[in-house]
């Protein structure tokens, strides 16, 4: 259970008062899962502690600014998390589809650093990582690493991430100014689709029990803190932008799959609001849809595996998007050529244009599938869609010279960018689009088996249990258990 951190009590009293110490010498205070989802529960003296403490800052200030309510500049915060509504003129569809933006987190401008604190909390509070000896191992196809390493930095230990070699060029330089050592980036073969390769890394280092393996794909903290503070900042999000329009509802919550931290958002909103879940993957790697294989480059949506923590048989739609589709319009929102096609041939204003800035790769493969969905389903004005960016559009600039090399090597002309249109955009098709029986579920929930119990040793009872929605539902206690051992944690700190 220990690997999966599911634990709520002190395990170690001795790795729990070296903690204790170490965060009380370096003022460190941690926020619960409750200030996350809702920051206005937070104390106006541990807010006005942020100013002057910059977002990007190894600073342990910035914890406090691990969600969704953080403002354009990343230093104040809103009483609605920032987002889009994508125009029918843009989607071509009449469902109202909404783009939460998870590029306005601090250190590392993706949501990712939010499930790592999810994660890495727990173990602190319980007794299970003593900063003064334990390394935090961060296994990732994407920005968790990321999250990781800022969060074991400003924790006051350090992190390694683990991570394709063939992962965008901007996640290699960020992590190279936070790791305490050049040796704590471990360049795993291959790319995106490549998990295996990851966790063969994380078992050899998992061999030092010194190391920590924080494995996003099986901890139920990442599930948890995106259950309870995405849910709860998608819902405000929802609310929003419905005041005025009473028929709406809340159709369809669209995330990829990657470690299906971010779906369990789904579970809350289905809760709420009857919505029904969609999980993306790629077409060229169609694990849930073909038990199928594969590579491509929508980075942060790792595949050829069901992670641990999804939430199976709670889903309602599987949908296939191409990598072709994304590289392209990611040429196309950023480009000259591209913004300046949108502007003149399709009306779209200067406003509009600004947000693309703050959809990466995976946050068009999301709109993509919200696309999908709508018209599948045939989704009208009064159906509303939320989805989120998990991350901007400055993570994958050196991405550009790459899809034009592989892509569009006669050149990203007008004419070329209204063939893009019409056959990503207008053209998207409900092909590659799977509405599971309950056969199909169980299809896909069996094909974990390989991966979690042949492979990476979680016992069939623990594996087993996860059919039943009663177990998800049940994890929802841990929250509670765990913020008491964050406050009486805080207290033997010094903070009061």
């Amino acid at each position: 259970m220990a690997k999966l951190g599911l634990e709520t009590a002190i395990v170690d009293r001795g790795v729990y008062r070296n903690t204790v110490a170490r965060f009380r010498e370096a003022g460190i205070r941690l926020p619960t899962f409750a200030e996350l989802a809702d920051p206005a529960r937070i104390r106006a003296d541990v807010r006005g502690s942020l100013a002057g403490v910059g977002p990007d800052a190894p600073d342990p200030h910035n914890l406090f600014r691990v969600h969704w309510y953080n403002g354009a500049d990343r230093t104040g915060m809103v009483a609605v998390p920032d987002h889009v509504e994508l125009p029918s003129s843009l989607t071509g569809v009449p469902a109202r589809i909404v783009v939460a933006f998870g590029d306005r987190f601090p250190m590392i401008g993706a949501h990712k650093v939010l499930a790592a604190f999810g994660c890495l909390a727990p173990r602190v509070v319980t007794g299970q990582f003593d900063p003064t000896r334990h390394r935090a191992i961060w296994p990732s196809t994407g920005n968790y690493c990321r999250g990781g390493v800022a969060i074991s930095r400003i924790m006051g230990c350090r992190g390694v991430a683990v991570l394709p070699e063939n992962m965008s060029e901007e996640r290699f330089h960020w992590l190279e100014q936070w790791v305490t050592e050049r040796s704590d980036i471990i360049r795993t073969p291959g790319s995106e689709s490549n998990v295996k390769e990851i966790y063969d890394a994380c078992a050899e280092l998992e061999k030092d029990e010194d190391n920590v393996i924080f494995n996003q794909f099986c901890e139920f903290g990442n599930y948890l803190v995106h259950r309870i503070c995405t849910g709860q900042a998608l819902t405000k999000v929802f609310e929003t932008v419905t005041a005025n329009t009473p028929a709406a509802r809340l159709s369809a919550y669209v995330s990829a799959s990657g470690s299906a931290g971010t779906l369990a958002a789904g579970d809350d909103l289905k809760q709420k609001f009857g919505t029904r879940i969609v999980v993306l993957e790629a077409t060229e790697c169609p694990t849930l849809l073909l038990n199928g294989f594969g590579e491509h480059n929508i980075q942060g949506i790792g595949d050829k595996h069901v992670p641990f923590i999804h939430n199976v048989m709670n889903t309602d739609l599987v949908v296939g998007i191409s990598d072709a589709a994304t590289d392209s319009l990611y040429l196309l929102a950023n480009t000259d050529e591209g913004r300046a096609y949108l502007a003149k041939r399709h009306g779209i204003d200067a406003a509009l244009l600004a947000q693309f800035a703050h959809l990466g790769i995976s946050g068009l493969c999301n709109i993509l599938g919200a696309i999908k969905a709508a018209k599948y389903w045939k989704l009208g004005p009064d159906d509303v869609i939320v989805t989120m960016a998990t991350d901007g559009a400055a993570m994958y600039r050196t991405e550009i010279p790459k899809i034009l090399a592989k892509r569009y090597k006669a050149g990203f002309d007008a004419v070329t960018c209204g063939e893009v249109w019409g056959r990503y955009l207008a053209g998207a098709s409900t092909e590659h689009v799977l509405e599971p029986t309950f056969t199909d579920r169980n299809r896909i929930f069996n094909l974990g088996y390989f991966t979690w119990v042949e492979q990476q040793g979680v016992s069939l009872p623990e594996f087993e249990a996860r059919r039943a929605q009663r177990f998800w539902d049940g994890l929802l206690d841990l929250v509670p258990a765990w913020d008491d051992q964050i406050r009486a944690f805080n207290a033997e700190a010094g903070f009061k």
